[in-house]
């Protein structure tokens, strides 16, 4: 579907909401599924939720945001009351309503408005108007791979095969893996994206139109990679993934195509294999990845900033697969 440019009256904040006034906004895969049409969501839509704002306006009740402060978009529209938004695992809460920019008005606009708690609050030390797109695909680019070290309890001088290395959120799970010490190698079948990966932390590149699990046991001396981070995740990736595994080895798939592979369960069994499933990231893990960025141990690979007007050119090569990490409209 096409995108309208449009004007719309400003929105306004009611009780336990704020309006920011958006500087820019992420163009991701995810969004880019929704305006394709592989993922149903209501129309019309402002789609758009990697964003870096400042509050304008605040309703009755809100206390825990100020007009002027810089802030940025949990993804999800958690209720952040139930047991698992208060276990700090807001992904899995069960009265939510659905995502920001695809269940409710998103980024694509001068002006979002949102529930207080689903804003997050920028740490003073991140300059986001020096760097307003970079900071914004914070959430999602390097909070998302930032999650994975901790959920495939990634440790320095661990091996580490990333599939779809070179895609926006592969190439930051690249670099947070290298950033936490351990042996990388990325799956990539694009070879325009292999040197990309390589500046990204990328050790060893693997083209995976050969034999992948073959490839991955050699780089490997045969014992097998510790972890599998599967970006694409059909079948034939999650299973060459499982198969390429040492001694308790660890699959983590990040949705893809999501589909349904086999697995053995012998190989489970004797070698004490995790497979496990990480879906997008806690407010804690956003916060602790502007930090890793406010003290410049890390930065989000952002390559194609445009202004809101020739978001459909952005989209076009997001849909083409074109874009090196990842890519942002200028808004405000």
């Amino acid at each position: 579907m096409p995108f309208e440019l449009i004007e719309r009256p400003d929105p306004v904040a009611g009780p336990g909401e704020a309006v920011a006034r958006v500087l820019t906004c992420g163009s991701g895969l995810t969004i880019q599924h929704a305006k394709a049409g592989r993922r149903h969501i209501p129309f019309p839509r402002i789609i758009g939720h990697e964003i870096t704002g400042e509050i304008v306006e605040i309703g009755p009740g809100v206390t825990r945001l100020s007009v002027g402060d810089g802030v940025t978009a949990y993804f999800y529209l958690n209720c952040g009351h139930c047991r698992w938004c208060l276990a700090n695992f807001e992904p899995l809460c069960t009265s939510g309503g659905g995502n920001v920019g695809l269940n409710c008005d998103g980024g694509y606009a001068e002006y979002i408005k949102l529930p207080v708690h689903i804003f997050i609050k920028l740490p003073e030390a991140l300059d986001y108007k020096k760097h307003p797109a970079e900071i914004g695909v914070i959430t999602d680019a390097l909070a998302t791979p930032y999650k994975v070290l901790r959920r495939a309890r990634i440790k320095a001088g661990e091996t580490v095969a990333v599939i779809g290395a070179g895609g926006g959120l592969g190439i930051h799970q690249v670099m947070m893996a290298k950033w936490a010490r351990a042996r990388v190698i990325a799956v990539e079948i694009a070879a325009n994206k292999f040197d990309a990966c390589r500046k990204a932390g990328a050790d060893v590149v693997v083209d995976p139109r050969g034999d992948v699990v073959e490839a991955l046991l050699d780089l490997t001396h045969g014992e097998g990679v510790d972890v599998v981070v599967d970006y694409v995740s059909n079948a034939s990736t999650l299973e060459a993934g499982a198969k390429a595994l040492g001694r308790h080895g660890r699959l983590v798939t990040l949705g893809g195509a999501g589909q349904p592979f086999q697995a053995s369960a012998m190989e489970m069994l004797n070698k004490e294999l995790d497979l496990l499933g990480s879906r997008y990231v806690t407010r804690t893990d956003i916060l602790e990845a502007c930090d890793l960025v406010a003290r410049g141990e890390v930065f989000p690979l952002v390559t194609d900033v445009r202004r809101l007007e020739e978001a459909e050119a952005v989209h076009a090569r997001v849909e083409r697969g074109e874009v090196i990490g990842r890519a942002a409209l200028r808004v405000g």
